[in-house]
């Protein structure tokens, strides 16, 4: 089956948290035979801070960030079997909605991927005629990267058929155990860049703990942090290439995740960095937030944390044994049960169902 995909940035990670899902994800699938071209624009700077080139296992169109481009490209989701339009694209994405609805052939199976569910729900909370709720009853299908059951039950009660939650996985291919690395050495390191739903939260979770612990070093990585004040033991990276994460997280005693606000609200969404963080057999530290003990259970697997002085907590009474016991407890359990192997099999499950009914409906 051909897949056409709409989203943000396969190629490059940069103001992309998204990338390493979609990655993992088309990966798997196009090993279980489907056909992709993923569609991505020529904004934000992304293609001159590529981290990876076109790949076997998907065909990469950049199109201009243009009205014609944008054309040019939804005309070619008349080929597709199953044409996807991604969340937070950033530029066009009120018309790529629309237009995959337009452009799909007849009998095409037409998906809204949500990478950022809680942000989407809020937006059409508050618009009654946002773009994606005027699709909803249009789709055949909404899937998104977290939310447990309050997002499936927002996105059902707005009109879409059915809500699934796939959430972010591992890709042992790309993350795993390396040898440390000098430049990320650190007691607690935090990557991810600075946002304005997740600031307070790193400050919080963060900053503070640095504050109150002024004899441990502590590592920041990813855009944005240059202009932020930060306690002297503080060192900032900069963007740190997707590469670069293995050995951005096996080298410090911890690591740190901390949830933006709305996804920390909802629950239920684990971020990309939690399971890069396992993958690579790190002892991670996370907020807290509902859910967690489905993918990683606390004082185990994971270290959780209600706030900044939980977190120092942690980081003083953590030993480099016991650190090294949770982390390769969480890459057991990731590596058993949250794979993109996994996620890849309950998509093509569920591609397939809908395909399947569809064939029937035709029959009948």
């Amino acid at each position: 089956m051909k897949i056409a995909f709409y989203g943000s940035s396969l190629l490059s990670s940069w103001w992309n948290g998204a990338a390493t899902y979609y990655r993992g994800l088309l990966r798997d699938l196009a090993g279980r035979g489907y056909d992709i071209t993923f569609y991505e624009p020529d904004a934000y700077e992304r293609q001159q801070h590529r981290d990876m080139e076109p790949q076997l296992w998907a065909k990469s169109v950049v199109y201009p960030a243009t009205a014609e481009g944008l054309h040019e490209v939804l005309e070619q989701a008349r080929g597709a079997d199953i044409v996807v339009k991604a969340s937070g694209v950033g530029v066009f994405d009120d018309e790529l909605i629309a237009g995959i609805l337009e452009h799909a052939r007849p009998g095409a199976l037409k998906i809204f991927w949500d990478v950022d569910a809680a942000a989407t729900l809020d937006e059409m909370r508050g618009e009654e005629d946002h773009p994606v709720r005027r699709a909803l009853r249009s789709l055949d299908l909404v899937l998104t990267y977290g939310g447990g059951s309050p997002v499936v039950e927002a996105y059902e009660s707005f009109g879409a058929s059915r809500c699934v939650p796939v959430y972010n996985a591992l890709d042992p291919t790309t993350h795993h155990p390396v040898e440390p690395d000098p430049r990320f050495a650190a007691d607690l390191s935090f990557l991810g860049n600075r946002l304005p739903d997740r600031e307070a939260r790193v400050e919080q979770f963060f900053l503070e703990p640095a504050a109150a612990l002024p004899d441990r070093k502590f590592l920041i990585g990813g855009n944005g942090w240059e202009s932020k004040r930060m306690p002297e033991n503080v060192r900032h990276l900069g963007h740190v290439f997707t590469t670069e994460h293995n050995a951005f997280n096996c080298t410090p005693l911890a690591v740190l995740n901390v949830a933006r606000d709305s996804m920390a609200n909802i629950g239920f969404s684990p971020a990309t960095r939690v399971f890069e963080a396992a993958g690579a057999a790190a002892c991670l530290i996370t907020d807290a937030w509902e859910g967690i003990d489905q993918f990683l259970t606390p004082d185990e697997e994971v270290l959780v944390a209600r706030d900044g002085k939980d977190v120092a907590d942690h980081v003083r009474s953590l030993t480099p044994e016991r650190a090294r016991r949770i982390g390769d407890a969480a890459l057991r359990r990731v590596l058993g049960e949250h794979t993109y192997a996994h996620r890849g099999a309950q998509v093509d499950e569920l591609f397939r169902r809908e395909m399947a009914g569809r064939m029937e409906e035709v029959a009948a």
